[in-house]
């Protein structure tokens, strides 16, 4: 067993910061130290743990198996030695200049958590909000730290042991182009008809995971002529615009965009509505400054106007 009283315990905050951004130019920005100060951190590193940890494959760097297993513990130790040192309970966001990161959808973002930054202006001046992109596996998001809050619908996330509790609700509509369909196809658009049209798909990540919407609609073997699958929803009013491409959108995000002409209409394929809750690891649940966040973000939500009645 090597003598902690030989190892230097700050090379653990340097080692989180080499495993997170997988760069030691990016790792040093984020400690603020200068880059051949992080090198040399990363020697020491590599002399302690006898692995080169980082290894060079074109023009990055990967991570060696040995670093990839030292992920979650070197998270828990630092998450542990933080609350050691913690000066209290209290927490005061009036005066905190704590940082939060938060993942989520455009689509959230624009629903609740702007609305949820610009209460925090006034009421938490010095906090950071970091709004990160969805990552599809939100259980290693959160239990490695990348996140203090994943925001998620429930009917994604299925039966997660993940503490969580739910924000709005929401429900699924069709957007066109007036200007490129019959004034009948607007007033009731039937299946036939839509399942004719090309389709604007929202998808996430590189093996483009469907909505929960579209996964509905392939779990009942509707098949649809996809022309186009994008990873914002707030892109669907440029793409579909001058065009006759359908798209399935959430009614509240619909609510907030420039429709300029668009229609949104009623889907001839009845598909459940979300309901998108905040999800976090649970060694947080009792950590003052997030519980103040996850209120904030409840307040945020329950003030939001109910769906269908959205103008």
């Amino acid at each position: 067993m090597k003598d902690l009283r030989s190892v230097d315990l700050n090379l653990l905050v340097d080692l989180d910061a080499l495993l997170s951004m997988r760069s030691v130019t990016e790792a040093a920005r984020r400690l603020n130290l200068s880059q051949s100060a992080m090198s040399g951190s990363l020697s020491r590193l590599r002399r302690l743990f006898d692995d080169p940890l980082m290894v060079r494959n074109g023009r990055v760097l990967v991570l060696t198996p040995r670093a990839e297993a030292l992920i979650p513990p070197v998270k828990e130790i630092l998450h542990q030695i933080d609350g050691v040192f913690a000066e209290s309970d209290d927490f005061d966001p009036r005066t905190t200049t704590r940082s939060f990161s938060i993942s989520a959808s455009d689509y959230a973002t624009a629903v609740v958590l702007a609305p949820l930054l610009r209460g925090l202006a006034d009421d938490a001046p010095n906090v950071t909000v970091n709004v990160l992109p969805r990552s599809p596996d939100v259980p290693a998001v959160l239990r490695l730290d990348s996140a203090d809050l994943v925001i998620e619908p429930r009917e994604m996330m299925g039966d997660s042991p993940l503490p969580g509790v739910s924000l709005f609700s929401d429900r699924w509509v069709c957007m066109l182009d007036g200007s490129m369909h019959e004034p009948a196809v607007l007033a009731r658009l039937e299946r036939d008809h839509y399942l004719q049209l090309p389709h604007l798909v929202y998808s996430i990540g590189q093996d483009r995971q469907l909505n929960y919407a579209d996964r509905h609609l392939a779990s009942l073997g509707v098949r649809r002529r996809i022309e186009l699958t994008v990873e914002s929803f707030l892109m669907a009013p440029l793409l579909i615009r001058g065009t006759s491409l359908v798209s399935l959108v959430l009614e509240r995000a619909a609510s907030m965009l420039p429709l300029d002409g668009l229609r949104l209409v009623d889907p001839p394929i009845p598909v459940p509505g979300i309901t998108d809750a905040m999800y976090w690891n649970p060694r947080h649940s009792e950590d003052p400054g997030h519980r103040w966040l996850r209120q904030r973000l409840a307040d945020t939500a329950a003030r939001l106007t109910p769906t269908g009645d959205v103008s």
